[in-house]
């Protein structure tokens, strides 16, 4: 942390990880809604709380801007699901077979 201070890099470092969280949140939203469609929601509700709220008592500047970061995009991929599912429909991404369309679905297993 003093390194970072020292050089003046925690911007950097925090715009880094912002962009890298950001970009985690895209995936976890499109396989959130092909698996368990938008009922997943209150999942990213949970951690959204739980991010924000860690940010406020957190003191050290990096770790709190960061769940914060964590926070907002927890709220937002929340707005994403119920988008991604009109996109589902739209035809822009697969939507999930249902359970006996499935390959392997109805089988016996050993």
């Amino acid at each position: 942390m003093e390194f970072l201070t020292q050089y003046n890099l925690t911007g950097i470092v925090i715009g880094a990880a912002t962009f890298l969280l950001i970009g985690l949140f895209h995936p976890l939203v499109i396989k959130g809604e092909y698996y368990f469609g938008v009922r997943c929601w209150w999942v990213f509700l949970l951690m959204g709380i739980a991010a924000t709220a860690a940010s406020v008592v957190v003191r050290p500047i990096l770790w709190s801007t960061l769940l914060a970061v964590w926070g907002a995009s927890s709220f937002w991929s929340i707005g994403e699901l119920f988008e991604q599912r009109k996109r589902v429909r739209k035809g822009w991404f697969p939507k999930r077979p249902e359970p006996e369309k499935r390959p392997g679905a109805g089988r016996k297993r050993n």
